[in-house]
């Protein structure tokens, strides 16, 4: 049997991340991946501020931007005469305000870069878990076992160790958001019509959205088309073959730079998008989560691997010098569930945002669009390695030094279900509006704070909820039934 001081299952971005943090501090770590080759699941992958820092932190800021594409700015669009509804300042305000930039890059070349730092001797494939014990003993389907400290489930969105961690798989699925996906890597010179290819851009309208943005130093457009169904997801796993034409059809008559980009490659899978429901307890003896195995979001924020980095680092952090392993897991879960809750919930009311009918609700996202850039600082701001929050400099930055703009995240659902380890709030069923709002006097919030609607801080396990008080965030406001189920009204009512 091996010893280790931890083991990580999984060697991806987040997994990969905690083994270099922890290194970094004295300890010592062995990633088990079922795969033969380090070889990641999609096409391209995003960085924002909030994850290139911990990056930097690691010394691989160099490489990094080597491998990766700065997009020049972020445009939102209408998706059929293509006119631009928002656009935000240059890559230089960016990388300014926040400290760091934003890249993308294939995400194969991000885990190697990351593995290749590791180095061979620590990433062990073929290493397919088939059992744990709270001891700290992993069990392969090799025969090896392992005995660590502390071990770390860093194996997705369908986490085998979420199943042991939460003591029954079948209460504890996750959640189809009633949205599916198609993925491309397109040559630029394939679409002529696209205006600003070296922007990240969303194409927005009734039911659909495309998102893309350039990698390989502008040369290849990565993009993620979304629309809306099947109503419900039958496949065994989280793709499927679709029938051909299956991802142009919902955007027939969008703008030619729209049909161009999709038909430019062979039509790839169906990608079922699924999110995990919020877990009030992310271990169970010194067996722990990290990344999408506690928290898988939507990607329509660009946070998954972000928000697994910035685990890492406060794991890491917890770990390091502690002698009361059971503490530092309770810490790493206090420091982390309400930053990852907020973001979950601001990823899930995004798809249906960007997916509106024509109407009173579609100029209301708009003009909430044109300040995204600063409502969205909260995201991109945080820098985990501080401590959590946004330093004095870069909240004086944004919105005119007033610190960070209200972010209100009120999916809503209409009876729709919530986990068991989830309650409805304010007497309903399904999920009560809730406003997640960081909120900085201009001095930053802290890791363990947040404002609330008429002032005065609250406990980092409390979140405001619209008319009194604060709940236990991470007891209540799951993610809701899929999106068709969330009523928007006349006005934007998932993201304000």
């Amino acid at each position: 049997m091996a010893h280790s001081g931890v083991v990580i299952i999984g060697a991806g971005v987040g997994g990969l991340t905690l083994a270099l943090l922890l290194r970094q501090r004295g300890i010592t770590a062995e990633v088990l991946e079922q795969s033969t080759e380090l070889k990641e699941v999609g096409a391209a992958i995003a960085l924002g501020a909030n994850g290139v820092r911990v990056l930097r932190h690691l010394g691989l800021g160099g490489t990094l931007a080597a491998l990766s594409t700065e997009p020049s700015c972020l445009i939102h669009r209408d998706g059929r005469d293509g006119r631009a509804v928002a656009t935000t300042p240059d890559a230089r305000w960016y990388h300014g305000t926040f400290g760091a930039p934003f890249g993308g890059l294939h995400r194969v070349a991000l885990q190697q870069l990351l593995a290749g730092a590791l180095g061979p001797d620590h990433v062990h494939l073929g290493s397919r878990v088939t059992g744990l014990d709270e001891d700290g003993t992993v069990r392969c389907a090799s025969g090896a076992e392992y005995r660590a400290g502390v071990v770390v489930g860093a194996d997705g969105v369908h986490s085998v160790v979420r199943d042991w961690v939460v003591q029954g798989a079948g209460r504890d699925q996750p959640v189809y958001s009633g949205t599916s996906g198609f993925r491309g890597l397109v040559p630029a010179e394939l679409v002529p019509h696209l205006p600003d290819p070296g922007a990240l851009q969303f194409w927005m309208g009734p039911g659909a959205h495309l998102l893309h943005y350039p990698i390989s130093g502008g040369r290849i457009i990565n993009f993620l088309a979304v629309i809306d169904g099947p109503a419900r997801w039958t496949a065994p796993g989280w793709m499927e073959q679709a029938p051909p034409g299956a991802h142009l059809r919902p955007f027939a008559g969008w703008h030619p730079a729209v049909t161009e980009m999709l038909s430019a490659v062979p039509q790839s899978p169906r990608w079922g998008l699924f999110a995990r429901r919020p877990l009030n307890r992310w271990h169970r003896g010194h067996v722990v989560l990290l990344g999408d195995a506690a928290h898988a979001m939507l990607p329509h924020h660009g946070q998954g691997a972000n928000q697994s980095i910035e685990d890492a680092a406060v794991l890491a952090d917890e770990l390091a010098g502690s002698t009361d392993i059971a503490a530092a897991l309770r810490r790493y879960q206090g420091r982390r569930r309400v930053r990852t809750r907020q973001v979950q919930l601001a990823s899930w009311a995004a798809s249906a945002a960007l997916h509106l009918p024509d109407g009173p609700g579609t100029r209301e996202r708009d003009a909430w669009l044109a300040g995204a850039a600063h409502r969205l600082a909260w995201i991109h701001g945080y820098d985990v390695l501080g401590g959590g929050g946004m330093s004095e400099v870069e909240a004086s930055r944004v919105a005119g030094g007033g610190g960070m703009a209200e972010v209100d995240v009120r999916p809503v659902t209409g009876g729709g279900g919530i986990s068991e380890h989830d309650s409805a709030v304010r007497g309903g069923g399904g999920m009560a509006e809730v406003d997640v709002r960081p909120v900085t006097g201009g001095g930053g919030i802290s890791e363990h704070d947040r404002a609330v609607r008429g002032g005065g801080g609250m406990a980092e396990q409390d979140s405001a909820v619209r008319g009194g008080g604060g709940i236990q965030a991470a007891e209540r406001a799951g993610l809701s039934a899929p999106l068709s189920a969330v009523p928007l009204g006349a006005g934007l009512a998932s993201i304000r």
